[in-house]
């Protein structure tokens, strides 16, 4: 069930408006007002707010990519096995 759940998530990655739904989304992150809610001076675990926020969206963004990517491959896989006779 985990890998048809994990296929399913791959395909529907795929769409170009998915790329087009996380690129907007991106850009709001790092726009005024979710810049100015982290821009606070509270400390968690030794850094501040801002950083933290900062860092993780980088870091999800990453894994965002990456699972793009692998969308991409699972979809170069399949036209490839077609084309084999």
């Amino acid at each position: 069930m985990l890998k048809r759940l994990h296929l399913k998530l791959l395909n529907r990655l795929q769409l170009r408006e998915s790329w087009v739904i996380f690129f907007i989304l991106g850009i709001i992150l790092i726009n005024f007002p979710f810049l100015h809610i982290f821009n606070k001076s509270d400390i968690i675990v030794g850094f501040p707010l801002l950083f933290i926020y900062l860092f993780a969206g980088w870091i999800i963004s990453i894994f965002i990519i990456y699972l793009f990517t692998l969308a991409i491959g699972k979809n170069e896989v399949k036209h490839t096995e077609r084309r084999q006779p």
